[in-house]
């Protein structure tokens, strides 16, 4: 029997997402090692096995099949647009992906003049105000900080990840429109989930109790 490859988004998701496979009944001894070098950890004993990727490659291993099981946040999903089956949303790393500025940009929002707006996603940007708002923007990607763009005049709004809104806050923006809320999902490779269906569908059945139960 072979194993089952899991890929799991670094950060706070890899660790609140093992937790739930270890209440699921899939723990990962080797993975609790601070000091570990490895890059693959296995329990043998399930023939299940994690691995921890930079977050937008979490959708592009599952797609061409290094990774049966991916867990990675919507935000990703959405913006990597990778073949892939979205199957549970976890219900954990909840936020919302928001449009936010400073107060006289919403006028601009609202009448749909053109916009300029920075992001670090710029697909789900694309797709919001062309085929939701049906506005004209220029989009402009970033990778650092993006509530800086309208402080310093680059763009006229953002699109970005809003948690508390504690730093959009103390920048003088706040969130002008809501794009789509977001949290950890399950994502499966498409050829997995018909060769390995039962093994598949039943480590999603574990987490689903899971996470029913803590609710």
């Amino acid at each position: 029997m072979r194993y089952i490859t899991v890929a799991l988004a670094k950060g706070r998701l890899a660790k609140k997402a093992m937790k739930l496979f270890s209440k699921a009944g899939f723990p990962c001894e080797e993975m609790e090692d601070p000091d570990t070098r490895k890059l693959i950890f296995e329990n043998k004993e399930k023939k299940i096995r994690f691995f921890l990727a930079k977050a937008p490659d979490v959708p592009t291993y599952v797609e061409y099949g290094a990774a049966d099981i991916g867990i990675v946040g919507e935000d990703t999903i959405a913006e990597e647009g990778r073949k892939v089956y979205e199957v549970l949303d976890l219900g954990f790393g909840k936020c919302r992906m928001c449009i936010a500025g400073p107060a006289e940009a919403a006028e601009k929002l609202e009448n749909g003049s053109l916009l300029r707006v920075a992001t670090k996603y710029p697909d789900i940007a694309r797709d919001y105000f062309y085929n939701k708002k049906h506005q004209t923007v220029e989009i402009i990607k970033l990778n650092g900080s993006i509530e800086l763009a309208p402080v310093v005049g680059l763009s006229d709004v953002i699109c970005d990840i809003v948690e508390t809104g504690t730093t959009l806050r103390e920048n003088g923006l706040s969130v002008l429109a809501e794009v789509m809320d977001l949290s950890a999902r399950v994502i499966i490779n498409e050829t997995s989930m018909k060769l390995e269906k039962d093994r598949i569908n039943d480590i999603v059945d574990r987490l689903t109790k899971e996470i029913r139960e803590e609710v």
